[in-house]
């Protein structure tokens, strides 16, 4: 294997086991630093106590952050991949959806409003971009939307406008797949570029949840059960520089007695 390929598998196997071992011993997420970068993540989901065996509505919420040791603009994230727990559904049946293109141009505001049926979960985003003056921050609230089919598959799209240094409008469409095993499902997210190439992802959170009626009957967007005490979810992020970051975040539930 050439020497470059050697030291990338290197880093990947040290990266993976810091992450994972982080999550693990923490209890509070996860944290792994590799060369110049440090990445934070976690998350959590109310309420903790489910049914066994019975999908019960809950409220997701995550966050990652990412940063560089010697306070310079981290490296971009150019790609997160994050699968999500078998115990854990989504249900959009009887939901309205929002194409991307429908708020391409919109504002916050407006985006939530165009498609304010299709709404699924709300966060932040923030980003550091490089200025002939320096660094400069920007930062927009995100919107998530229950987005169209693809190719029979679910999605999302995420909306955010940030203004610093010019006004930019993100619309991005984030397939679904649906799996088999000890994960139901992955979302891919392909990041544009920020401010031209100048910009960086530094922060990001993410909080899901829509309870909604079709048919006279309740529906959740997310749901989940309490099958084997632990919910997981696990991410692989792919950096502009070829590193990848890849680990678990584990949280305890509780199986309330059966019905």
């Amino acid at each position: 294997m050439p020497r470059a390929r050697l030291r990338r598998a290197a880093l990947l196997a040290c990266a993976l086991a810091a992450l994972v071992v982080a999550a693990a011993a923490s209890g509070q997420g996860a944290l792994v630093e590799v060369n110049n970068l440090i990445l934070r993540a976690d998350g959590s989901f109310q309420p903790r106590q489910l049914q066994r065996n019975r999908f019960t509505p809950i409220e997701f919420q995550g966050h990652a952050a990412i940063a560089s040791k010697d306070g310079s603009r981290p490296v971009a994230l150019r790609q997160a991949i994050v699968n999500f727990d078998h115990d854990g559904r989504l249900s959009v049946r009887g939901l309205p959806t929002c194409p991307p293109e429908r708020i391409a141009n919109a504002s916050t505001e407006e985006a939530r409003k165009l498609c304010a049926g299709a709404i699924v979960g709300s966060g932040r985003i923030e980003a550091v971009i490089s200025l002939s003056s320096g660094l400069v921050e920007a930062s927009s609230p995100l919107t998530i939307f229950n987005g169209p089919p693809l190719n029979g598959r679910l999605t999302a799209v995420l909306h955010a406008r940030t203004t610093v240094p010019g006004t930019q409008t993100f619309a991005i469409l984030v397939p679904i797949e649906r799996l088999r095993g000890e994960y139901r499902y992955r979302a891919t997210l392909d990041l544009p570029l920020i401010a031209a190439g100048l910009g960086s992802l530094t922060f990001v959170e993410v909080e899901l949840g829509r309870d909604y009626r079709f048919e006279g009957k309740s529906r959740s967007y997310v749901s989940a059960r309490c099958g084997d005490s632990i919910l997981r979810t696990r991410g692989r992020f792919t950096f502009a520089d070829g590193t990848v970051i890849e680990g678990s975040v584990e949280k305890f539930c509780r199986a309330l007695p059966p019905r």
